[in-house]
């Protein structure tokens, strides 16, 4: 696995890989909004309970995403690997995205369930802080003409990211919040119905599978760039 780290190997492994990744994003989406919109209503939230299906996934593809930037931010900034460092740019900004509808679509769920758009309790402070470090990390990289001391810069910023993670999962669990602790994975197994339960985990799958597709082609796209700008600079050089 680790041959993957050489830019080549990787164009070539993923080449084939990517596409499939695309199609089966697009099979579980619409398998998912098929069975999230024939789920019955819950019994106390109504049709609102819908909105579960968006929320719970890209929540959780916002946490995921920022692992990937960071774990891959530590390979940057440690063994100077340029793969590692496009890996890292590559999932800010569809992390980013996750994290703004995670935002969003709690709010739209927030205000018939708790009668306010926001209230600043952990769970929901944590992840507008996790929104920021990824707007922080995309605008740092950009502030910084040298590419090389934005990518130092960038790897610093996403590896304290790192620490709000944990918050981010656990708080729920180490603070009184109006947002419900985790139903999904627990101890004693899910609290949800399997009626809910099956376009969840269908909607969860396709937004990893969407991640790893947008992922993925951006690392490409940025080892072509990258490529493309080496070539210039030996021409002027040349010239």
């Amino acid at each position: 696995m680790f041959g993957l780290a050489n830019p080549q190997r990787f164009m070539s492994f993923t080449r084939p890989l990517v596409p499939v990744l695309w199609v089966v994003a697009a099979g579980l989406l619409l398998v998912g909004i098929w069975l999230s919109f024939t789920a019955p209503g819950d019994y106390q939230q109504g049709d609102t309970v819908r909105i579960m299906f968006v929320h719970v996934p890209a929540s959780s593809l916002g946490l995921m995403a920022y692992s990937a930037l960071g774990i891959s931010s530590f390979f940057a900034l440690v063994f100077r690997h340029p793969l590692a460092d496009a890996a890292a740019r590559a999932a800010a900004l569809p992390g980013a995205a996750f994290t703004l509808l995670a935002l969003v679509t709690g709010s739209l769920w927030g205000q018939p369930m708790w009668g306010t758009w926001w209230v600043w309790d952990a769970r929901l402070t944590s992840v507008l802080v996790l929104f920021l470090f990824y707007l922080g990390y995309m605008a740092l990289r950009s502030a910084i003409d040298d590419e090389a001391r934005a990518a130092r810069a960038a790897a610093i910023l996403g590896l304290v990211g790192l620490i709000n993670l944990p918050i981010v999962k656990f708080s729920v669990d180490w603070w009184n919040t109006l947002h419900q602790p985790a139903s999904l994975l627990r101890a004693g197994g899910s609290a949800l119905a399997p009626v809910f339960l099956a376009p969840l985990l269908t909607m969860m799958a396709a937004y990893g599978a969407l991640f790893l597709a947008v992922w993925l082609t951006s690392i490409r796209t940025e080892i072509v760039r990258r490529r493309v700008q080496s070539i210039r600079a030996r021409m002027a050089l040349e010239a």
